[in-house]
């Protein structure tokens, strides 16, 4: 597909380095001179500086020809605005982010199909979601669900206690035979392994499972963690992020939630029913202490500032907080997360990146979930009346190198396929599989 993206932002260079693996025709359009450079250096696309909304700039991009427009820049006027042009210029498909959450509530006056736009990302509300996902898997690192929730990603830190370090994975799964299970990813300092049978598991591994939903407790047993109880939980941050955290959790958990800014802190109290509102600095260890972050079950920092996140993170791991998860969105702090004690990071570039994904790659593809730090995805897929998937066993199909396949439902039921296992069409696949690789599979299901 040729493919216009406005914005070189995170989002947009993520975006735009993804699809160019996967041998898209991709022009990137930025203002900024520095994101200009780094996409020149790591981006196989067509870089253009200058105004998104330009017409001459849109129309040297080729935008009369593309097949979709991505608008992800910093302004939400000018990606809703680009997106009209791209209409007027007779594009098929067009994406826009929109941090605003007037424009994806029910009751806006402007829907999305109002505007020509076939989808519009909230980012916040997708984070929010994903967080509260985690505090109900309270010892994992990373939660995906796939096919309906019956297929789960569990990402868990393994500790040097670890029953099961120093195993290679098909000793794993041939002692643990009754447990539906298969590791899929390992990440070992900054480097992302997808695991054959030879392959052994190590003391700091951030090892990834995928698993039916009803094993989950048992597999986060077997990685050497217990589930523990949730009852008490502060955030850090009362933007759109943590004002949505805390709605959706202010109900079954006790709430407090931290906020310097007086009119921020003034809505939230506002809009919140049962959650505590403090005005005050996150960064001010008197202040948590004083607000009983000790008696805290989870910390959650969702402020706009990667730094003041990890700053308070760091602090309530100082205080024994259980549960520690934050916002982290610059990439070049990944390989350093895990290992300062933070349990669980989201990315909220990565989770606007997914979606686009998703929404570029539908047919076959049902969902699509990339997780912070590692170099692969994990993409469910349906298995069509005539894929090439669906031909042989899959110890005969040749599947690409740097390619699982992690589990598959069939008729409601999930299990973990097999060098004999022949997919039959409708199944649900979930593979995990690094970016070099994704057009080869995409091939087999197509």
């Amino acid at each position: 597909m040729y493919i216009v993206i406005i914005g070189a932002g995170e989002v947009g260079y993520n975006l735009a380095k993804m699809l160019s693996y996967e041998h898209h025709d991709i022009v990137l359009i930025e203002v900024d001179q520095d994101r200009i450079k780094r996409a020149q250096e790591h981006i196989d696309a067509q870089i253009i500086q200058g105004d998104g909304c330009s017409f001459s700039v849109l129309k040297r991009a080729g935008l009369q020809k593309a097949d979709m427009l991505v608008a992800v820049s910093n302004k939400d006027e000018i990606n809703l605005l680009v997106c009209q042009i791209a209409h007027k210029f007779g594009v098929k498909k067009k994406i826009a982010r929109v941090r605003n959450p007037e424009f994806t509530a029910p009751d806006a006056p402007l829907s999305a199909e109002d505007l020509h736009i076939d989808m519009i990302i909230h980012p916040d509300s997708e984070v929010a979601h994903a967080v509260v996902n985690l505090l109900k898997q309270s010892a994992a690192t990373d939660i995906v669900e796939f096919a309906d929730g019956g297929i789960v990603l569990v990402g868990i830190q393994l500790d040097r206690e670890c029953t099961i370090l120093r195993k290679k994975m098909l000793d794993l799964a041939g002692e643990h035979q009754e447990l539906q299970f298969r590791v899929v990813a390992i990440l070992r300092r900054d480097r992302t392994i997808i695991p054959g049978g030879d392959d052994i598991l190590m003391a700091n591994d951030r090892v990834f499972f995928m698993t039916r939903k009803e094993n989950v407790d048992e597999v986060v047993r077997l990685a050497g963690k217990e589930k523990a109880t949730v009852n008490n939980v502060m955030i850090l941050g009362g933007g759109q992020t943590g004002a949505t955290i805390a709605h959706e959790l202010e109900d079954e958990l006790n709430v407090k939630i931290i906020e310097s800014n007086v009119d921020k802190s003034d809505r939230l109290a506002e809009n919140l029913d049962r959650a505590l509102v403090i005005r005050g600095d996150g960064r001010d260890l008197n202040l948590l202490a004083l607000e009983g972050i000790i008696d805290m079950d989870a910390f959650i920092a969702v402020t706009g500032d990667d730094e003041t996140n990890i700053i308070s993170s760091l602090m309530a791991k100082h205080l024994q907080v259980p549960r520690i998860i934050s916002l982290i969105n610059k990439t070049d702090y990944t390989p350093i997360i895990p290992t300062i004690g933070i349990d669980a990071y989201i990315s909220k570039q990565m989770v606007t990146v997914d979606n686009i994904l998703k929404f570029i790659r539908r047919g076959s593809i049902v969902s699509v979930a990339s997780i912070p730090g590692i170099a692969a995805e994990a993409i469910e897929f349906i298995a069509g009346e005539h894929s090439k998937i669906t031909r042989k066993p899959l110890m005969k199909l040749g599947l690409p190198k740097g390619a699982i396949l992690g589990a598959v439902q069939r008729n409601g039921d999930v299990f973990i396929p097999v060098g004999s296992t022949v997919i039959e069409a409708g199944d649900k696949v979930v593979t995990f599989v690094i970016p070099a690789s994704i057009r080869e599979i995409e091939k087999l299901f197509n």
